[in-house]
């Protein structure tokens, strides 16, 4: 076996999945009708048998393909790829963040309309005192 390839522990897999669902030890057994003993060896083994494996990855709600085939390294580069202000997305980027405040908008609309009420009404005084 090269140095450079890793071994593929299912065990650990398991584990780390669990980890990332914020699942304990003992919420993973008693959805498996086991103990938390038998869930810790399992994530200890290098290999599971494929029903087992089966029945695992339904409770951790992902495939048996998943379970197989996670990379965290994988996730990571996902995640720093995809998040919405990800510069390498390459999709359009929306910026909904307003660079004024709305609420300011409105109170200068709300001055400019009183101050043009003022000039009406002192144009029409003028015209009366005529």
């Amino acid at each position: 076996m090269s140095t450079l390839t890793k071994p593929n522990h299912i065990g650990r897999k398991i584990s780390r999945i669990r980890e990332l669902r914020d699942m304990k030890q003992e919420a993973l057994a008693q959805a498996l009708g086991t103990n938390q003993q038998a869930v810790s060896a399992m994530e200890n083994s290098e290999t599971i048998d494929e029903e087992k494996l089966i029945a695992i990855a339904k409770a951790l709600g992902v495939t048996a393909e998943g379970i197989k085939n996670f990379s965290e390294e994988a996730i990571l580069n996902n995640i720093q790829n995809n998040y919405e202000g990800s510069v390498i997305n390459g999709g359009p980027v929306l910026n909904h963040n307003c660079n004024f405040n709305p609420l300011d908008k409105v109170v200068e609309l709300y001055e400019r309309l009183v101050q043009a009420e003022k000039e009406k009404v002192e144009y029409l005084e003028k015209l009366l005192k005529k």
